[in-house]
C-alpha cells in the first residue's frame, strides 16, 4: 500500500490530521486530503516534509504572502 498518514505540526508537536491518504490536491488556500476510503479533509496548510518510504506527510499553517504594493 502507498497511503500515508498526515500529521499537522503547530507549536512544535505533531497531531494526526488525517490516516491513510491516498490522494492531496493543492489549492489556493490549502489543500484537499483523501483517505483511502474517499472521506475527504479540507485544511489551510502547506507540506512542511513528506516521507513515503514511512508512510508520512507533515502538515503546518499554510503562511500567507504578503503583498508589497504602494
Amino acid at each position: 500500500m502507498c497511503e500515508a498518514n498526515a500529521y499537522f505540526k503547530s507549536n512544535g508537536q505533531e497531531v494526526l490530521f488525517m490516516e491513510s491518504v491516498d490522494v492531496i490536491e493543492p489549492y489556493e488556500d490549502g489543500l484537499k486530503l483523501v483517505d483511502i476510503f474517499g472521506r475527504q479533509k479540507f485544511v489551510k496548510a502547506q507540506i512542511k516534509d513528506m516521507t513515503l518510504l514511512n508512510h508520512r506527510i507533515v502538515l503546518e499553517e499554510k503562511i500567507e504572502a504578503k503583498s508589497d504594493t504602494l
